[in-house]
């Protein structure tokens, strides 16, 4: 609890953020997980994943906006993004969050940008994944996600395994076909909504890993953690699925080690960057809200 305290202190005290932004090891950690600050900056990311045989999802920093002008401009970049990705016949999509994209403020407005997005991908033939914030968006999101596919088909979701709910919403959206991102869940949540134990959101990691890989539907199994990886290499042998049949994802900078092997052994691999210039509260924040993502983020930086 102290170190949170002290992350989240970090995070809101502009002296602090100003300090860390011109330090040379804030910034060479930060690069090591983030792509940059730019648009070319994380384009350019893109460009070398694909080179190295990984597509990649890109994720331009910010959340919670407090004015609609900040919400039109993350919607312009996206669009930017979207154009570029096409231009350069990059193997890459794009994932929003919708409080970046002004939920705060307007339901309404935010569905307008967002199906933006969507549809400028659709015309692209591309995928918008819509991430998942923390439990008090989760409703507002898969509402928000089932209409866009509706209207556009192009867009996917993601689900916490760490949420009690998740299965009945990974059951509700494999009936509607919609693609699903797995990962297990980084905000804080309270106990009655949210597994407090590992060996409990493990679990279910793994049961809803096999709902997906049983559903027929293209999905993505988002964990660096190995033995789930095993586990769902495991399955998807003993269910005869090709290696096109589902993609893993990763973090940007994270167990690049095990990426390059699932590659190796014929796994698609997508990998997650995040790119602007928030990236100090990226780290602090993804650092804060569990303990355990620290020693997570620091083990995973030395093992490469």
């Amino acid at each position: 609890m102290l170190l949170r305290r002290v992350l989240l202190y970090a995070a809101d005290r502009p002296f602090i953020r100003n300090f860390m932004l011109h330090s040379r090891a804030a910034r060479a950690l930060a690069l090591r997980f983030v792509a940059g600050e730019k648009v070319e900056d994380v384009l350019g990311a893109a460009q070398a994943i694909g080179e190295a045989g990984f597509s990649a999802s890109l994720d331009y920093l910010g959340e919670n906006v407090t004015q609609f002008s900040e919400a039109e401009a993350a919607r312009d970049v996206y669009l930017c993004l979207l154009d570029q990705i096409q231009a350069r016949g990059l193997n890459t999509n794009v994932s929003v969050k919708l409080t970046q994209l002004g939920l705060d403020l307007s339901q309404p407005r935010c569905q307008e940008h967002v199906a933006a997005v969507v549809e400028r991908a659709a015309s692209h033939g591309n995928l918008v994944r819509v991430d998942m914030e923390s439990s008090a968006y989760t409703d507002r999101t898969l509402e928000i996600v089932r209409g866009l596919r509706r209207r556009f088909g192009n867009v996917g979701a993601v689900i916490q395994s760490y949420l009690r709910r998740s299965e009945r919403d990974v059951e509700q959206l494999l009936a509607e076909r919609i693609r699903i991102r797995l990962c297990k869940g980084a905000y804080q949540e309270p106990p009655e909504l949210a597994f407090p134990r590992k060996a409990d959101v493990d679990a279910n990691y793994v049961r809803l890993m096999r709902l997906l890989l049983k559903s027929g539907t293209y999905h993505a199994i988002a964990t660096h953690d190995e033995k789930i990886v095993r586990a769902t290499i495991e399955f998807a042998r003993a269910e005869g699925l090709a290696g096109e049949a589902f993609e893993f994802q990763m973090l940007y900078g994270i167990r690049r080690d095990l990426q390059a092997r699932l590659r190796d052994d014929g796994w698609r691999v997508r990998v997650y960057i995040p790119f602007g210039s928030h990236w100090f509260p990226y780290l602090t924040r993804r650092l804060a809200e569990r303990p355990a993502n620290l020693l997570f983020f620091m083990k995973n930086l030395l093992r490469g």
